[in-house]
């Protein structure tokens, strides 16, 4: 059983860039959405350590991600964080999909 450290690093900055949005901005949103969205992705990356085949939850928070902060980068052309983290979920959907391969 391979731990999916990458998946687990993956969730973890998604929590620190919430917690880090709201200490600097004050912003709850992002504290709620980065708990969130860190939380399924580590749920996904647990799931995927007992079966690497099972990365649906971890693929649809990745989509998702990608989706919504993609479509913030595209309206604000801010690469910090919407880009980055458009960037991030989106490589984060190329490994999944190459896991199934």
């Amino acid at each position: 059983m391979a731990v999916d450290w990458i998946g687990f690093a993956y969730a973890s900055l998604l929590v620190v860039g919430g917690v880090v949005a709201y200490t600097r901005k004050g912003s709850k949103t992002s504290l709620v959405a980065g708990l969130a969205f860190g939380s399924v992705a580590g749920y996904g990356a647990y799931c995927v350590t007992f079966d690497p085949r099972n990365v649906k939850i971890s693929l649809f928070s990745s989509f998702l991600l990608t989706i919504i902060m993609g479509m913030r980068f595209k309206r604000s052309k801010k690469l910090m964080p919407a880009g980055l983290v458009a960037c991030l979920s989106l490589l984060m959907i190329l490994r999944l999909v190459f896991m199934l391969l």
